[in-house]
């Protein structure tokens, strides 16, 4: 009861101007309370909606229904993440029987397709603020050239001097303020290429009456033309080939170096030979047979001598 007290009490006191903040969707605010003292406590309201309190005397926290989940307090600023459309609108920073008030207003600016044209294309660009009176405080473009535009921009076929900074500019309470836009030209007039023909229908061709076909220039089977079939049957070939050349060549190898081996280590038998023998006596020797003696000749017949 005695915050409601306090509550009403500084209703009554007058209100001291704050500041504009500026924010874009998703991101957060921050407000500063810029009162010096707090020695009674500190209220921030939404409206009429309280959003957190502080008590002078017990340091207690409460918090309003207002951005129970959003609202933060940072010594005596007020921090509200996840900022919308429908958080725009003035907060009040009460301490001491003083108040301060604060605007929030959420800004957006936008470029369709995106940020980085192309030559010839179409594009739209898009201003809007949140928490303004329009009749009051009209939304404008501003050109690269200097020249104004309305809030929304419809550009057609880009040009090069459409690239630069554009601004968003609006006022408030006498005050300008303006959000910039960065656009970025590139490249020439997209030319309209005709579809190529699918793999499929390069190899189907339909027959019809009265008009020549072209003769099939390029076979293609799974996906793949002749000539990339041939170079892979050529490239397995030529690997079997050397795989065949290696496997031959290293036994070869092998062989000869075993072969050196043995020749080097000069291998002998394990066991010595045995032979079977014989307790029967040895046989006489044969005659040593020489040249045979020729026979004597005959001696001639002596003549008998007659007496």
């Amino acid at each position: 009861m005695k915050t409601i007290g306090w509550f009403g009490l500084v209703l009554g006191a007058l209100s001291a101007a704050g500041d504009v903040i500026l924010t874009k969707p998703g991101q957060s605010a921050t407000f500063k309370c810029g009162l010096d003292t707090n020695n009674r406590g500190l209220v921030w309201n939404y409206g009429n909606d309280q959003v957190i309190s502080v008590d002078g005397r017990s340091g207690v926290t409460h918090r309003g229904t207002k951005f129970n989940k959003r609202s933060v307090l940072r010594g005596t600023s007020l921090v509200v993440s996840g900022v919308t459309e429908e958080d725009v609108g003035k907060y009040f920073c009460m301490a001491d029987g003083r108040s301060k008030e604060h605007t929030l207003l959420v800004v957006s600016v936008s470029v369709s397709p995106s940020s980085e044209l192309q030559l010839g294309t179409d594009a739209t660009l898009q201003c809007w603020v949140k928490g303004l009176n329009p009749p009051d405080s009209p939304v404008q473009w501003n050109r690269p050239d200097g020249r104004s535009e309305s809030e929304t921009v419809q550009l057609k076929s880009v040009a090069r001097s459409d690239a630069g900074n554009w601004e968003c500019t609006f006022s408030h309470d006498g005050k300008k303020y303006s959000e910039s836009l960065e656009i970025k030209v590139q490249g020439a007039v997209p030319v309209t290429a005709a579809p190529s023909p699918s793999p499929s229908s390069k190899a189907v061709s339909i027959a019809q009456p009265g008009i020549a076909q072209p003769p099939a220039t390029d076979a293609v089977l799974l996906g793949l033309s002749w000539w990339v079939w041939v170079a892979i049957g050529v490239g397995g070939l030529v690997m079997v080939l050397l795989m065949v050349f290696v496997i031959v060549l290293y036994k070869r190898i092998k062989r000869r170096k075993r072969k050196f081996l043995n020749k080097k280590n000069g291998r002998q038998p394990l066991k010595p030979k045995t032979y079977c023998q014989c307790d029967r006596p040895a046989a006489a020797a044969k005659p040593q047979q020489g040249r045979r003696k020729a026979k004597p000749s005959a001696l001639p017949l002596q003549p008998l001598l007659m007496a």
